[in-house]
């Protein structure tokens, strides 16, 4: 696949919107024919633009927790290689769940999940850190998530201030 018509990115405009879309409504929407909209998301799915179809959970709303931390990392490049190495060992970890490669004053952003407080501790100290490349973390606990995604998890009120203006 050289690039990505129109009519495609129309299509994951809506899929990422709301994954559960169905193909007939889409097409509607598009006002196409059913076939060419679930021959893209065919196209789109073997050549790995969609990767996956995703539920996003607010687990505060659980009884089962999970703590979530982002961690800053700084690592020496590996020459002819950049960063590409480290960091495939680094998202190999189940525990991590997002991955990024970043400008400024660290290298990489790591988030993880763990069970407690101690187990993303012990990630870091045993895993993340005893890796030749890393120089130093930098570990940041999520308290609580306002929003993830464009998803908004609480409930907020209207502004209901009368607008004023000059």
């Amino acid at each position: 696949m050289t690039g990505i018509s129109d009519f495609q990115l129309k299509v994951l405009a809506l899929l990422q919107e709301d994954a559960r879309m169905k193909p007939e409504l889409i097409a509607t929407m598009l006002d196409v024919a059913v076939e060419e909209v679930k021959e893209a998301i065919a196209a789109l799915e073997q050549n790995n633009v969609i990767v996956k179809y995703a539920t996003i959970v607010n687990w505060s709303k659980m009884h089962d927790e999970k703590v979530t931390a982002l961690i800053e990392v700084q690592i020496t490049p590996e020459r002819g290689r950049g960063f590409d190495r480290i960091a495939e060992q680094i998202y190999l970890y189940p525990e991590v769940q997002s991955l990024y490669l970043m400008s400024g004053a660290y290298d990489l952003q790591v988030e993880i999940e763990g069970k407690s407080l101690k187990e993303v501790a012990s990630f870091v100290s045993n895993k993340l850190s005893t890796i030749e490349a890393v120089l130093s973390t930098k570990t940041y606990f999520i308290l609580k998530k306002y929003k993830q995604d464009g998803i908004i998890f609480e409930e907020h009120e209207s502004d209901h201030r009368m607008m004023v203006s000059p």
